[in-house]
């Protein structure tokens, strides 16, 4: 046999392993992406099932909010980034759902994260409420109103260490803003 032949096959036949190995590795990976814990589906029927103080029809809110708000506050979507006029509010005073108008955070908590989003360390507590969700693959702790259970955002810790270490991460469009001696 022509030695160059036999490196020629076996070139080849390398090349099909390390397709092979890549197709079975992506083909692990969406089976396990794709898979949901029973915890999951629970969780997800438990947040479906809980009542808020205020709870109105999805047509009542449609016809409440604007077309952001509404997509924001109740389908959990997210704003652009740096399209909030929030984003940049230097103003003393208080945050607060836009759906309901319950007081979620103080601007004295408020920090420039350069994420984009306005960014407080801390809630008002007892105002805001957290879930788990897994909308993009991995979970990720959600933040929304506790009154009308408005979808705000996400709190991660990456926030400043010199005080809570958290960065609540917030849809301006889920936000009004009260200024001190309003």
């Amino acid at each position: 046999m022509d030695p160059l032949k036999g490196f020629q096959l076996n070139n080849v036949q390398s090349h099909k392993n390390r397709n092979m190995g890549k197709r079975l590795l992506l083909i692990v990976l969406v089976v396990f992406a794709g898979c949901k814990g029973t915890s999951q589906e629970e969780k997800k029927e438990t947040a479906k099932e809980t009542t808020f103080k205020v709870s109105k029809t999805d047509a009542e809110w449609r016809a409440e909010l604007t077309d952001m708000e509404y997509y924001v506050l109740r389908k959990a979507a997210t704003e652009n980034a740096f399209s909030s006029e929030l984003l940049d509010n230097k103003e003393k005073g208080t945050y607060v759902c836009a759906g309901c108008g319950t007081p979620v955070f103080k601007s004295d908590h408020k920090f420039k994260s350069g994420t984009g989003w306005p960014s407080f360390d801390r809630e008002i507590e007892g105002n805001v409420a957290f879930d788990v969700d897994y909308k993009i693959g991995v979970a990720r702790t959600e933040e929304h109103c506790a009154v009308c259970g408005g979808h705000l955002g996400h709190v991660f810790n990456d926030g400043p260490s010199n005080t809570t270490g958290k960065r609540h991460c917030i849809n301006g469009a889920a936000l009004d803003f009260i200024p001190d001696g309003n």
